[in-house]
């Protein structure tokens, strides 16, 4: 069986802890095989972060969890791939 291969999230989180520590975080759960952070938006109190994570079999729970441990929230799944291996999106003429 396979599962979960692409988590694309939307989160707010407070400024501490840093995108650094959160990757780090992230980057050891297991399945995990790789993770990237983007910040997008900054105000006083939090930041707006798009998280990528790939890896097989991940464990939605346990990465929402590990977010929401660190003071994080998600405000929305972006994007989720599962199945033997990754498809790629391909733009459609309506989207052009």
């Amino acid at each position: 069986m396979t599962g979960i291969r692409r988590l694309v999230l939307d989160v707010l989180k407070p400024h501490h802890p840093s995108i650094v520590e959160l990757s780090k975080t992230l980057s050891v759960l297991p399945g995990v095989h790789g993770v990237n952070l983007s910040l997008y938006e900054v105000d006083q109190q939090t930041e707006t972060v798009k998280i990528t994570i790939e890896g097989e079999n991940l464990d939605y729970e346990e990465v929402k969890d590990s977010i929401e441990n660190l003071g994080a929230v998600i405000h929305s799944i972006d994007e989720i791939a599962a199945g033997k291996r990754l498809v790629e999106e391909v733009e459609t003429l309506q989207e052009r």
